[in-house]
């Protein structure tokens, strides 16, 4: 039996996944900010669930809350929420706010179960970042940024562990019937000048909630199910619309390297 820390275990992605592990027999320390949110789900099994009270903003709770844990097998970094608004419709307040839920946090769970991890010779990170970890569009630059952050240090951090047995797994989902378009979404005050950028953002957003074609229950198989295979590739992308966005990201890349190549290899020093 394998024992899974999920943070944002109360909703969405975090409940979905709990409720999978729990059918699959494994245990769940399901951490959220409110306990009493988690109360549903101990009643699901009471002997593997332990619900564990965690802002993960607050660094200095993270230690206690792993010792509390004990044995961790799986780390599940979810917790977040989705929020639009341009650079300049956003307060350094809320930039801060966004990383330290999205990236300081995440960083800090990581670096804590690590030395247990690398003392047993294993043990799995699995990263919920988003299509938006590799892909950006007007208006959610705030969310991209933490992403793409979490997305990096991940990255160096699967080649930093892979000797010690412990997998990394980056988790792409694209729109799924979650609440993060609903209740959980945070919209910065919108200003005129941005109505034409990121106007189509704010209103794709507002016709998706509730509407997402991704189903939460299956994303939560798929996770479940490449942990159990042992975290076979980096990445895993999550709905139709995360393998397009990716692929035209990557395409738009390659564009850009074929048309700069003979200026960026002309800057070597001519012996």
């Amino acid at each position: 039996m394998k024992t899974w820390l999920i943070t944002g275990a109360s909703s969405g992605f975090g409940r979905a996944l709990a409720e999978d592990v729990l059918a699959r027999g494994d245990r769940v320390i399901a951490a959220a900010r409110s306990e009493a949110a988690l109360a549903e789900l101990a009643v699901k099994a009471p002997d593997r669930v332990v619900p564990l009270k965690l802002d993960v903003r607050e660094l200095g709770a993270i230690a206690p809350a792993i010792e509390r844990a004990g044995a961790v097998d799986v780390l599940v970094n979810n917790a977040g929420y989705s929020i639009i608004g341009a650079l300049e419709e956003t307060d350094d307040e809320t930039l801060q706010d966004v990383m330290a839920t999205m990236f300081f946090g995440p960083a800090a769970l990581t670096r804590a179960v690590l030395p247990q991890m690398r003392e047993r010779k294993g043990g799995t990170i699995v990263q919920l970042t988003s299509v938006g970890g590799l892909t950006t569009a007007a208006g959610f630059g705030a969310y991209c940024a933490a992403k793409h952050a979490l997305e990096g240090l991940s990255e160096c951090v699967a080649k930093e562990v892979a000797a010690h047995g412990i997998r990394v797994l980056i988790v792409e989902p694209g729109a799924f019937r979650t609440n993060l378009f609903g209740h959980a979404f945070k919209s910065m005050t919108e200003s005129a000048a941005y109505v034409e950028t990121v106007g189509p953002t704010r209103a794709y957003v507002a016709q998706q909630a509730g509407n997402q074609d991704g189903d939460p229950a299956k994303a939560a198989r798929a996770i479940v199910a490449a942990v159990a295979a042992g975290a076979p590739t980096l990445r895993l992308p999550l709905g139709a619309d995360a393998v397009a966005l990716v692929r035209g990201k990557l395409a738009e890349i390659a564009a850009d390297m074929d048309a700069c190549e003979a200026v960026a290899t002309a800057t070597a020093f001519t012996p």
